[in-house]
């Protein structure tokens, strides 16, 4: 595990008083390779109820001519962003969606510039992290795993440790802890992979946890059951969405109307925590809708392992107005991930030969990291 310096102080949401915004951070227009209008899609967002929406169309460059956004593509898509912008009501985000076929897809959010691929590929994850290093934008990683070449295997660099704040863990429907990994896989074959959350974590980046629709349709943020991220921020702006994304407060969902964070040992979600202790004090807050009052969840806590994320415990709770508190034992290891699920729906089919996932049923929430510093 690199040992790099990720969150800073001032990056952090004041303690107290923060605002949940739900948040769709990755859609897709006819600038690039999507069925809807520009013009139309902040909007739509904005009526669905979200407080937070980005367009990142994809930048494939020469190799998909059709699919990509242009140098005019780019300059609309700001002025729609600033003009649907509304601090305190509603935040929209312009971005795009960096497009290797072979590497993977990365979201870049905030910034005044944009950057197609290079080939070959074997210099495409150095050119572009020498292209991010010059920047300030966000940065996170798409659909991990679904591309073979898996961001050059999450190839770590330093200089991009504060600002690639996001791992999708969410994509439309799909459920990115099992990508790539197989039955074989768990019984010790080479031919598997690790989860993409192992992979990434133990790479050296401290990641958020998002969830997003990755929409190509037209009806932004009225389609059911795709993903979407909870951010808790400072301020309903784009300062406040900054804020909360450089300091990883933020979780993932496919549900609506979800308000989810934790604290282990005090320290909050996203957060880092100086010290281990074999029993962790884990205290959640989740409310949801009133339709969900009384149905009963799994909360699993997950460390390292292989393929996936080992379930050190789980707790199952019924979803009501006050917060969970318990106790959990906290191995050794660098971090620590929630995940909430429901055992009631059929789990993920790809969690059937996996000890701890079959039984918890589908995947409801994933808190973002905590992470846990060496030992002094």
């Amino acid at each position: 595990m690199t040992d790099a310096l990720l969150i800073a102080e001032g990056d952090r949401p004041p303690a107290g008083g923060e605002l949940l915004l739900h948040a769709d951070l990755h859609n897709h227009t006819r600038l690039s390779d999507g069925a809807g209008r520009a013009e139309e899609a902040f909007a739509s967002m904005r009526a669905a109820g979200l407080d937070v929406a980005a367009i990142t169309d994809h930048a494939y460059g020469p190799s998909e001519p059709d699919k990509t956004i242009d140098d005019e593509g780019w300059i609309r898509l700001g002025k729609l962003a600033d003009a649907a912008d509304e601090p305190g009501a509603f935040v929209a985000v312009r971005g795009f969606e960096w497009s290797s076929t072979s590497l993977g897809h990365m979201n870049v959010w905030g910034g005044d510039r944009w950057v197609e691929p290079v080939p070959p590929d074997t210099a495409a994850i150095p050119a572009f992290y020498e292209w991010l290093a010059a920047g300030d934008e966000l940065i996170g990683f798409n659909h991990p795993g679904r591309e073979p070449g898996r961001f050059g295997l999450f190839r770590y660099d330093p200089r991009l440790a504060r600002r690639l704040v996001a791992l999708e863990m969410f994509n439309r429907d799909e459920d990115y802890l099992f990508e790539g990994v197989t039955a074989r896989a768990h019984a010790g074959s080479a031919a598997g992979q690790l989860s993409p959350l192992v992979a990434c974590l133990d790479a050296g980046w401290r990641v958020g946890l998002a969830g997003v629709t990755d929409e190509h349709r037209e009806g932004w943020g009225f389609h059911e059951g795709l993903g979407r991220t909870g951010l808790w921020a400072p301020s309903r702006s784009r300062d406040g969405v900054r804020a909360a994304m450089l300091g990883r407060r933020m979780f993932a969902t496919r549900e609506r109307g979800l308000r989810v964070d934790a604290r282990l040992d005090g320290t909050a979600m996203g957060g880092l925590s100086g010290y281990r202790r074999r029993i962790g004090e884990i205290e959640l807050d989740f409310a949801a809708p009133d339709e969900w009052r009384g149905h009963p969840l799994r909360l699993q806590v997950l460390q390292r392992g292989e393929p996936v994320p080992a379930v050190v415990s789980e707790h199952d709770f019924r979803v009501s107005a006050g917060p969970l508190r318990l106790r959990t034992p906290i191995e050794e290891g660098d971090w620590v991930v929630l995940r909430i699920t429901d055992p009631a729906r059929p789990a993920d089919p790809r969690a059937e030969p996996l000890p701890g996932y079959r039984s918890a049923g589908l995947a409801v929430a994933y808190l973002s990291p905590f992470f846990i510093s060496p030992r002094r």
